[in-house]
């Protein structure tokens, strides 16, 4: 039987989840800017790699090969043959994307240890306010059914990443993509930005987990949380 967490090997965040992600399940990330989601999805995604099975990462805002060589180190021409990287530009590419993904990791061909969206939102997030908006949201809708349903049939962990807005009336940043992407998402976390290299992660919303938060710091070579 499968194991129903992937440690994701920051310590104080898998201790924060009561083991790591969970393995049928996505979990979304958000949180402003720099705030290390994307860091953590590669650190993860790393880690994945190493161990022999496939990840396959849409990624729609640019990955930062020197920041995956850091994490990688001398091993990143092996880690790089499990990396499954799309890099759509444009909403319509990156649902097709999701799909290839979703279609591969349910064929089981491959041994499929991750799926990354980083960013989930980021291509809506353009079309907000425009003609487009509602064909985006629908989009999007779909996209997250089918990385929901995959995760449970493989069953396989999915992160997707999303990008936030700031609410006027509460004064706090709040994720994009509404209710539906919030209810689809058994985990939820909060990135948030600390003084230097260090991060917190508030856990949101998990269906057997209290919340809580706990702290990480951003190195050279990768992610540390206390032990």
């Amino acid at each position: 039987m499968e194991p129903d967490r992937l440690v994701t090997g920051v310590a104080s965040v898998d201790r924060l989840l009561g083991g790591g992600l969970e393995t049928d399940s996505v979990t979304e990330i958000y949180g402003e800017g720099g705030s290390g989601k994307t860091l953590f999805c590669l650190d993860v995604a790393v880690r994945v790699a190493r161990s022999g099975k496939w990840v396959f990462y849409v990624d729609t805002e640019g990955v930062s090969v020197d920041r995956l060589h850091a994490i990688a180190g001398n091993e990143l021409d092996r880690i790089l043959k499990r990396f499954l990287l799309s890099s759509p530009k444009e909403l319509d590419e990156q649902g097709r994307a999701v799909a290839t993904a979703c279609a591969l990791a349910r064929e089981g061909k491959r041994p499929v240890g991750l799926i990354v969206v980083d960013s989930a939102t980021m291509f809506y997030r353009l079309s907000l306010s425009s003609s487009d908006e509602d064909t985006a949201r629908q989009s999007l809708v779909l996209e997250v059914a089918d990385l929901v349903a995959t995760a449970l049939a493989v069953p396989v962990p999915v992160l997707i990443t999303n990008q936030v807005w700031r609410s006027v009336s509460e004064g706090t940043l709040e994720p994009l993509g509404g209710s539906f992407l919030n209810h689809a998402a058994k985990t939820i976390l909060r990135f948030e930005r600390l003084p230097g290299p260090r991060r917190r992660v508030v856990l949101v919303k998990h269906r057997s987990l209290p919340e809580g938060s706990a702290e990480f710091r951003i190195t050279s070579s990768g992610l540390e949380g206390s032990g």
